[in-house]
């Protein structure tokens, strides 16, 4: 039978349960808009206690965006096996379920934080927040572009696989908050769009330099004709004909 008396959360367990409260809050709304106090309320406890665990709103948020950020970088984490086309098809699944699912705090983490404040002054912790926010969202972006390099089987890219790579990242950050804005396109067709455009831009690459095609022409040779690879060079019949 229960006694009715509450088990107290140790100080990382309460802290961990914060930063996912206030992920769940970002989740639905920007940032900028959830204060500590529905921070408190959603988990249960006191503002002064919010406190005790983090010295202010901005501190909660970057330990909320480092969360985000590991769990965003983890989704472009892939198994090497199959084709490369339905690899990164699989990979803007899940990095567009993250989207879905964290739509206000994605934006938010991809443009850098929470706004100026409200007197328009940048304090030397607002300076700092920043910084730390672009470190977040350059360490998702490394991830994402090792992972890559992983499955084409590159230990050090040459540089015009440097450029189609990290090209390829930003288009699918920019494409992501575009989406968000309305949702206007299908995602499923996105995440199909996205993963024709590696296959584009590489292509492009390679039929410029002789390197590039070296390291591109193996990939697409492997890959199946009813794959996302396949399904892109029958459009591009279609569209020519």
């Amino acid at each position: 039978m229960s006694t009715g008396v509450r088990r107290r959360m140790g100080v990382e367990e309460r802290r961990q349960q914060l930063i996912g409260v206030a992920l769940e809050l970002f989740s639905r709304r920007s940032p900028d808009d959830v204060s500590i106090d529905e921070i408190a309320s959603a988990a249960g406890i006191s503002r002064p206690l919010v406190y005790h665990y983090f010295p202010g709103k901005l501190s909660l948020y970057e330990a909320a965006l480092k969360r985000a950020s590991d769990d965003l970088a983890a989704r472009f984490a892939e198994p090497h096996e199959g084709p490369l086309g339905a690899r990164l098809l699989r990979v803007m699944h899940r990095f567009f379920d993250f989207v879905d699912e964290h739509g206000p705090g994605f934006s938010a983490l991809m443009r850098g934080g929470p706004a100026v404040p409200a007197d328009g002054v940048r304090s030397k912790d607002h300076v700092n927040h920043v910084s730390t926010t672009n470190a977040l969202i350059d360490s998702v972006r490394q991830a994402a572009y090792d992972q890559i390099l992983t499955h084409l089987r590159v230990t050090e890219a040459p540089p015009r696989l440097e450029l189609v790579v990290r090209s390829w990242i930003s288009l699918v950050e920019s494409t992501a908050l575009i989406w968000l804005d309305g949702r206007r396109i299908p995602r499923a067709e996105l995440e199909l769009q996205l993963v024709h455009d590696f296959a584009a831009l590489a292509s492009v690459s390679a039929a410029y330099d002789q390197e590039m095609a070296a390291l591109i022409g193996p990939v697409l040779k492997e890959e199946p004709a009813d794959g996302p690879f396949g399904d892109l060079v029958g459009r591009l019949v279609a569209l020519a004909s």
